[in-house]
């Protein structure tokens, strides 16, 4: 069974290296997406999102390169590279590239 797939294993690599701009897109790349996790590298361009959704889970962000704006029940928040955050489950949230930005989601869900 392949549990991560889109990845080379047992080798070195850079997450961020991994996904690719594109003008007036949002480029992801899935790693891993079992009924526990899913893992996810984003590539925002400048004044690109996602609107406002829940998740079925606890969303993990680190973000790689960049700046982005992720707003949290109603509540911005700016994360430059290297910082994290986590979406709470079922809590609305939503995604914008202040700049073109990166990052890392890493999605943990629980039994209903």
């Amino acid at each position: 069974m392949e549990l991560m797939k889109n990845i080379e294993k047992a080798t070195p690599l850079v997450v961020k290296d991994m996904v690719d701009y594109e003008d007036h897109k949002v480029v992801t790349r899935t790693l891993a997406d079992t009924d526990g996790v899913g893992i996810t590298v984003f590539a925002f361009d400048k004044d690109e999102g996602i609107s406002t959704h829940a998740a079925g889970g606890d969303a993990f962000v680190t973000v790689l390169e960049g700046t982005g704006r992720f707003t949290i029940d109603g509540i911005p928040h700016e994360l430059k590279a290297g910082e994290s955050i986590v979406m709470p489950y079922r809590i609305p949230h939503a995604v914008y590239g202040v700049t073109k930005f990166k990052m890392l989601l890493t999605v943990v869900f629980g039994e209903e």
